[in-house]
């Protein structure tokens, strides 16, 4: 891999990371990344991004988020979202977004770093256990409609 530029994640890279999270199954529009920018920065999200050699568009990027709860001493930093473009998979770059985003939670102060990845995405699996993450627990998830009645 030759040397990789990472930089945070803006507002005009909706389009490019509305097609890298359709990419990875998660169906976005420029226009909802848009809708929901500004109200995703505020709670202390960020993004990380990898733009190609000729610049423009983005061949990975990296969501992160921090959280504290109040069974662990110290923060929780967490990637929610790691893409490398399909054309670029195999080349360190997802390693070095995983390595960047350790480092801005370490400098945070948060104590642990946490993957969420899909349960079918065994080759994501194997990446993430390579860099020494450990499958400790499992996620439940729920979709709610706007009125949930009881």
């Amino acid at each position: 891999m030759t040397t990789t530029n990472i930089r945070t994640a803006r507002l005009e890279d909706a389009a490019e990371l509305a097609r890298l999270f359709t990419e990875l199954g998660h169906a976005a529009t420029e226009a909802e990344i848009r809708a929901r920018w500004s109200t995703w920065q505020a709670n202390g999200n960020i993004g990380l991004v990898i733009e190609g050699a000729s610049g423009g568009a983005l061949i990975a990027a990296a969501t992160l988020h921090q959280t504290i709860v109040l069974h662990r001493p110290k923060p929780i930093g967490r990637i929610s979202a790691l893409i490398v473009d399909a054309r670029h998979r195999g080349t360190g770059l997802g390693r070095a977004l995983v390595s960047a985003a350790e480092q801005m939670f370490a400098e945070a102060g948060c104590g642990m770093v946490e993957v969420t990845s899909n349960m079918r995405r065994k080759d994501a699996h194997a990446f993430y256990q390579h860099l020494g993450y450990e499958l400790t627990s499992a996620r439940f998830v729920k979709t709610l409609t706007s009125r949930m009645t009881g």
